[in-house]
């Protein structure tokens, strides 16, 4: 069911909270006022932001007592080593621990592994979970879809290595093997969803996590979804995302196919038979209404079963940003409750 247009306004209306917030901390000008800013410049003060913020996080820092954490190399298909952070529970369960997969945000040119280290520590140390933080490469260095097969090799990795004996990946991907991430690290799990699929993987993927994550490009919207893609270009309140109609000229860095499901997974073909999907929207977010549109098209069209959380009023990453609001307290509990959903979905 399409969306009314009083619960689209409800959603896009600021909450008192957040405007709060801001005029305590406004959102940074990540280019330091320099339209022709370096992505390398805009990276690094980004970084720089978000470390200040971090310790106000509900796990601020690593928890030895609770999760084991290590580094690894993944060699990918052009010979390049990719770097996972590796998150296993101390306490060994009754049973095998799923596996889950973190794909960090940035829109491909920016972000780290230090963007899911809270999700893959909460992960591992309540839901018995085996996590792996992928750094994909980023561009301008490496241009599409070199973080899309970057992923897609890990993942594969992934599924040959794990197993309750293994000493690297001490996992047992039937019991959950799921694949997440926000904003473009959710693009690129509904991408790996769509290839664990396409491809025949061994075992499957149980799940998919999708954060405010982008998936249809604003030029290449087939006409029998206009009408519910309108945030793309209508959403100005959101203080972190600043899309204009045309985009922003660094994701053009990219040097994306913006006619490929690889980089716009609206677009496949065949949604259906993909795993579970677990959505959390923003309603300030530009990005609100392609997360709205996949949700109801993979549930009402193609069967695929889904659950939706929905934050009126907060704009895209606010839980990062703003990491002391109720409301980002909230998004992090719905975190954890969602994945549950989609360990016991996936069974």
């Amino acid at each position: 069911m399409v969306r009314s247009t009083e619960e689209l306004r409800r959603m896009g209306t600021p909450h008192p909270d957040l405007l709060a917030a801001l005029e305590k901390a406004p959102f940074p000008d990540l280019s330091k006022g320099h339209a022709d800013a370096a992505v390398s410049d805009v990276r690094q003060n980004r970084a720089n932001h978000l470390a200040k913020l971090r310790h106000l996080y509900p796990i601020p820092g690593p928890i030895p007592n609770s999760v084991k954490e290590s580094e690894h190399q993944v060699t990918v298909r052009d010979g390049s080593d990719i770097r996972v952070n590796i998150y296993v529970p101390v306490r060994k369960a009754a049973k095998s621990s799923p596996l889950i997969l973190m794909m960090h945000e940035g829109g491909w040119m920016m972000g780290d592994l230090t963007d899911e280290d809270l999700n893959c520590r909460m992960f591992a140390r309540d839901l018995g979970a085996v996590c792996v933080n992928i750094e994909y490469r980023l561009a301008p260095e490496h241009p599409f879809p070199t973080g899309v097969n970057d992923c897609w090799d890990v993942v594969q990795w992934c599924a040959k290595t794990a197993s309750p004996t293994s000493d690297i990946l001490p996992a047992d991907p039937k019991m959950g093997f799921i694949v997440g991430g926000a904003s473009a690290g959710g693009n690129l799990a509904a991408v790996m969803s769509q290839l664990s699929r396409d491809e025949g993987l061994t075992p499957p993927l149980t799940g998919q996590y999708l954060c405010v994550p982008s998936l249809l490009w604003w030029d290449v919207v087939p006409e029998k979804w206009a009408a519910e893609y309108k945030s793309r270009t209508k959403s100005a309140s959101d203080p972190v995302l600043k899309l204009s109609g045309a985009g922003d000229k660094l994701i053009d860095s990219l040097k994306a196919d913006h006619s490929s499901s690889l980089f716009c997974p609206l677009l496949h073909r065949n949604l259906r038979g993909l795993a579970p999907a677990f959505f959390q929207l923003a309603g300030l977010d530009p990005l609100r209404d392609e997360g709205l549109l996949y949700e109801r098209v993979l549930r009402e069209e193609n069967g695929v079963p889904t659950r939706l959380e929905v934050y009126e009023g907060y704009g895209h990453m606010f839980w990062t940003n703003w990491p002391t609001l109720q409301r980002s307290h909230d998004f992090v509990h719905d975190t954890l409750e969602g994945m549950k959903w989609l360990l016991e979905t996936g069974e």
